[in-house]
């Protein structure tokens, strides 16, 4: 099938702009034919996340309270990422920021769309091995809690639905998954 786009765009009006996002409403013709509208959100920062691996497969969850949610999540360390640096250093940054750690070795995993239906949003995960810890300096909208655990528990939360963050959940099954192939 044609990669084509079936959507027609009839008018687009900003509705909200940010230091983060931009929400913009467009009125459009949907494929089958009909008017309708699409709110579309851009986010103005890539989305990184970082699984750090120690020698004895253990990792470092995050936990905060998400304000969206009304609820507390425990998820890998993740952050944004300005579009014009490169990505593997906010990665950096954010592993430092939220945890105290830095890593020698760095490795990519993976890169998605967090919510294509409504968002532009690109991910990018890494894995951060050969570790050693310094002070976390979390921003001031983060209050956080850091907690090692071993892998193979991290990954029982993720199937028993105690880990729900995107990012995280991809991170977790991409890296059990390598680690099956013995390629991580």
């Amino acid at each position: 099938m044609e990669e084509i786009n079936p959507w027609q765009t009839l008018e687009s009006q900003e509705k909200y702009d940010n230091n983060w996002i931009r929400l913009t409403e467009h009125q459009v013709i949907n494929p089958s034919g009909g008017k309708g509208i699409y709110g579309e959100v851009h986010f103005k920062n890539l989305a990184i996340g970082i699984l750090p691996l120690d020698e004895n497969h253990n990792t470092w969850l995050v936990g905060q309270y998400r304000y969206p949610l009304k609820a507390y999540s425990w998820e890998i360390p993740e952050g944004g990422g300005p579009l014009d640096e490169d990505p593997i250093e906010s990665a950096k940054r954010e592993l430092l920021e939220e945890t105290g750690m830095s890593a020698k070795h760095w490795r990519e995993i993976q890169r998605m769309h967090l919510s294509n239906s409504v968002s532009d949003e690109l991910s990018i995960i890494y894995v951060a091995t050969h570790l050693s810890q310094g002070t976390a300096t979390p921003e001031e909208t983060e209050q956080l809690v850091v907690k090692k655990l071993p892998f193979q528990e991290v990954y029982q939360m993720v199937l028993d639905g105690n880990i729900t963050d995107s990012m995280s959940v991809a991170a977790i099954l991409k890296a059990k998954l390598m680690m099956l192939n013995q390629e991580l």
